[in-house]
Order: C-alpha cells, then structure tokens, then sequence
C-alpha cells in the first residue's frame, strides 16, 4: 500500500509511529505502544524521511534523538492528530444523540411552564430525556462540568466550548397585594416604607439583577425576607406583608397566587418626575456545539413557537399586561 495519498501527503500511520516514538523515547517502546513491530515502527520512520528528504533522528547518539526537524514534525503531527481525534469523536456523538439520554436542565420558572411542553414535543423522539431545574449558577456549573447536555439559564456566560443562543426576554414587573392601597406612587424606597421588600436572594442571578437595578436607581431598601424560589416570595406579597419586583414566567409558573396580586409596571413608580426604566432578562439555551446532532435547533424552535403562540398571550391575558409579555429575537439572531 502506497503510504502517500495523490496529494502527497503521509499516512495518519506513518505519524502516529513519529509520535509514538519521540513521546516514548525509542523505537522498541513505541512499538509496544502501539501493538505493531519494531521493523514496521523503523520502516515507518524511514518512510517519512524519504517522503521529506531529510533525517527526522540523529542516530549518532544513544538513544537516537529528534533533529531540529524531526521536532517539529512530531509538533505538527500531535496537533493533527489530536484533531482528527476530536473530528472523528464529534461524528461518533452525532451518531450516538440519536439515541441518548440527555439531561436538560432549566431554571425553575422554565421548567414549571415550558418544560412539560418540551417534554411532550420531544416525546416522540428517541431520546430519553432528564429534565432537572435549578437556579441559573446552580445550572451554569452542572453544564460546564458536563453533568448535563442542555441548559435554559439567563446567564449569558463564555465558558470554552459552550455554545449560547438566545430563546427569549421578559420584563420586571412591581408585585403588590391586591388589597393595598395607595394614592400616589413615588419611588420604590417610599413604597418599602408600608411594604416590607421582599426579596430574591443575592445567590441567585435574578436576585443580583434586581439587586443592581436597585443600587443603580438608588433604592437602598432594607434586607428582610429573601427566597430562591418564587412561590414562597409571592405567599408574603399576597398575604400582605410586602411587595416584590418578578417577572410574568416567574407569575406563571406561581398563578396561584395571581388572583391575590396587583401587578404594575416599573415605569408606574417615578423619582423626581422621571418613570423608572425598564429592567429586562433574556434567557439563553446553552449546548457544547456538535455533541448533540440536530436536537439545539429542535429545542430553540420548540421554545420560541410555545412563546409566541401559547405562554406570552396566556400570561398576558392572565396579568392584564396585553399579549406580548414574552418577546422572541428575529430568527437568525443569538
């Protein structure tokens, strides 16, 4: 068999010998390494150095070493080989998410309200599909650790190797009881005055943006009550103990408790003459680019139809707040 191809161009064969016997120190010891005999391993090498026309060993020494360039060859073939490996691993991985289990994981306001519609569309696939929730930090780690495939977070991280693509957006809303009553509404640290602020905790993402919008509006509320969780924040806002900034997926996932709400928009509250701005999240669907065949794509669209065509118009009307609650980027951007 001719070891160059048309282009001229060695056999992977002929590096994986270079490679194995410059790591391995000599020509016997790669040999074991790789199962074949010391007279293919030495016919290998002189091949290569017939094919570049120059001495890849100094075979004046004991034991032979690499010249100058017989080094940068073996450089050159370990990257070529480490990404030949990579390439046919990725081939391998599409093969085998057609038949996966994949462990998706979603911060809880997703799981609560679109994950059971991710899970019926993805039913009739052949994956097995491991739905577990959590707080976006919590998520973040569990992806980059490799613990699960998929994750919906609002985090827009940049950990190597994690690809991200934005589902998504929604806004922050004020959360009162329904029986509150007030005349006139100035800003957010005059309403902490009736209304305890009962907060998310600062160990979750929603709970730092909120914490930021705060500092930067100059809201310095006193620290009390604080929840990962929505449920139990909206048990105290509706009970009338105090009020909450969430936004309308949080609501959802907790619509118990809506009938018992008064919810305003952030631009109701005002200081000195001036609405508040508009504090927003995006949520982002994070992968490992090639390890998962076709199932982001199918993921993406699942979520982004569920959102136009059935939770943002439910919500909405649910609140009082219109149809578009939930807002998708154009198709194509990230």
């Amino acid at each position: 068999m001719n070891p160059f191809d048309e282009q001229a161009r060695p056999d992977w064969a002929l590096l994986k010998s270079w490679v194995a016997v410059v790591e391995s120190g000599s020509i016997s010891d790669a040999a074991r390494r790789l199962h074949i005999s010391q007279a293919a391993v030495s016919q290998h090498i002189k091949q290569l150095e017939g094919f570049l026309t120059t001495a890849l060993l100094d075979r004046s020494t004991r034991p032979a070493q690499p010249t100058a360039a017989g080094q940068r060859l073996y450089e050159g073939a370990k990257d070529v080989l480490t990404q030949a490996d990579q390439m046919l691993e990725s081939v391998r991985n599409v093969s085998r998410a057609k038949r996966m289990v994949v462990r998706f994981g979603c911060v809880d306001s997703i799981a609560a309200t679109i994950g059971p519609l991710l899970i019926k569309a993805l039913s009739g696939t052949s994956h097995q599909i491991r739905l577990w929730s959590g707080i976006t930090p919590d998520l973040e780690r569990l992806i980059d650790s490799r613990q699960l495939d998929l994750a919906i977070t609002t985090a827009l991280g940049s950990a190597p190797g994690i690809s991200r693509t934005q589902l998504f957006s929604e806004r922050y809303y004020v959360v009162l009881p329904s029986t509150f009553d007030v005349d006139s509404l100035g800003t957010l640290l005059d309403l902490s005055r009736h209304l305890q602020f009962i907060r998310y905790s600062a160990r979750s993402l929603i709970g730092q943006q909120i914490d930021e919008y705060l500092q930067h509006t100059g809201d310095a509320m006193e620290r009390t009550c604080e929840f990962d969780a929505t449920d139990p924040l909206l048990s105290l806002v509706e009970s009338g103990v105090g009020f909450a900034l969430t936004t309308p997926l949080c609501l959802w996932q907790s619509r118990h408790f809506i009938p018992s709400l008064r919810v305003l928009p952030l631009s109701a509250f005002s200081r000195q003459g001036r609405p508040y701005p508009d504090l927003t999240r995006a949520f982002y669907l994070a992968y490992r680019q090639g390890e998962l065949g076709s199932l982001p794509i199918e993921v993406k669209d699942l979520v982004r139809v569920a959102v136009q065509r059935q939770i943002s118009l439910a919500i909405g009307t649910a609140l009082g707040l219109g149809s578009n609650v939930l807002w998708t980027p154009p198709q194509g951007d990230s």
